[in-house]
């Protein structure tokens, strides 16, 4: 039951990574240590079908939690008490990196592997900035761009770090995005859907052969992803001199001891799942 809650919690959490901006639903996959599993699956549909399908009711499950029912509570801090929630979200990332870090070697570590991670931390650092600040395009409302906002959504699965509300604050769709979730809009969901599985079974196969043929490099790109991103959601326009101040530190303080106390739950339960 303990490892069935875990499993919903961090489905959730990853939901939620799906509709807050400047968080990678791919990210939290991989710093709660499901990532790798969820891409052998969808690559390999077939095998282990019954098993890993019972492994993964609670993560879906609770990802759907993350999206719909979040999505009115989220909307509401966001607005609210937006600099908080991303420095809990902070400290849950920064509390999961000693075991990412200890994945990505698993199967060894070389300087190069470093040299990987670092590059990608500055790189992806310097893309996402950029993006951030100098893209700025609004496209109309439909079926089709709905389509392509599911696609986005799914790349944040199965590339570690991209945030797709990025793009779709960029694209002017985030706000009709949450709205669709909070009222269960189908004319919003059902073509994000459909976008979001023709990616992701499309896509998966390949991301699991780079998995099993460059392990140790590719995790470590990935792990750098993480820091990169990471440092892409802190807020900086806030006044840190406010009593404001003292609950980002408590949230940050928070989320970092769970994302350590899942961390150690993944290390307990790895061998039995």
């Amino acid at each position: 039951m303990a490892d069935w809650l875990l499993r919903f919690l961090k489905g959730a959490l990853i939901g939620t990574g799906f509709i807050l901006p400047g968080v990678s639903g791919g990210t939290l996959a991989a710093v709660f240590g499901l990532y790798e599993r969820i891409i052998s699956f969808i690559a390999h549909i077939t095998k282990n079908f019954i098993k890993n399908t019972l492994f993964f009711i609670p993560v879906g499950l609770g990802g759907l939690v993350g999206m719909f029912l979040v999505a009115r509570p989220l909307s509401f801090f966001l607005e609210n008490f937006e600099t908080q929630v991303l420095w809990g979200f902070i400290g849950c990332i920064i509390g999961s990196l000693p075991l990412l870090w200890k994945e990505a070697g698993k199967n060894g570590r070389k300087k190069r592997h470093c040299v990987i991670l670092a590059a990608t931390a500055i790189i992806g650092f310097c893309l996402l900035y950029a993006a951030k600040n100098f893209i700025e395009v609004q496209v109309p409302l439909n079926f089709v761009t709905w389509i392509l906002s599911g696609f986005f959504i799914a790349l944040g699965v199965l590339v570690p770090g991209l945030s797709p509300s990025n793009f779709l604050v960029y694209f002017g769709m985030y706000k009709p995005m949450v709205d669709g979730f909070k009222s269960v809009d189908l004319t919003v969901l059902v073509p994000i859907f459909l976008g979001f599985a023709v990616c992701l079974f499309s896509l998966s196969a390949f991301m699991d052969m780079l998995f099993r043929k460059a392990y140790a490099g590719l995790f470590h790109f990935v792990v750098g992803i993480v820091i990169a991103s990471t440092f892409m959601i802190v807020p900086v326009n806030y006044n840190y001199l406010t009593a404001g101040a003292f609950a980002c530190v408590l949230a940050l303080a928070v989320g970092t001891a769970l994302g350590f106390w899942m961390s150690k739950l993944e290390e307990k339960y790895k061998t039995l799942i």
